[in-house]
């Protein structure tokens, strides 16, 4: 449902920074500035995304290991070794 009623405040042409924006748009609507909002065009490029496990002190220390010898970045092994062993049937 479309907001027909006019904002209190009349929407300020800038800001004079980041906090009095805030504190502008932490007391007011944006649904109540609708017709002064701009169509824009965004180009994204997503990224790979990174995850987080935990794992123990020593399977850690052994994976640092062999990524040393193998003379390569720990979270590159990691991911090799759980892309093969979840290849596996």
């Amino acid at each position: 449902m479309k907001n027909t009623s006019r904002p209190s405040d009349p929407l300020p042409e800038e800001f004079a920074s980041e906090e009095e924006a805030a504190v502008f748009w932490n007391t007011h609507s944006l649904a109540d500035y609708e017709e002064c909002l701009e169509p824009v065009e965004v180009a994204v490029s997503l990224k790979r995304r990174h995850f987080e496990i935990e794992i123990d002190e020593e399977s850690y220390l052994a994976l640092q290991a062999r990524a040393r010898r193998e003379r390569k970045p720990v979270k590159q092994l990691a991911s090799q070794i759980l892309k093969g062993g979840l290849a596996a049937p």
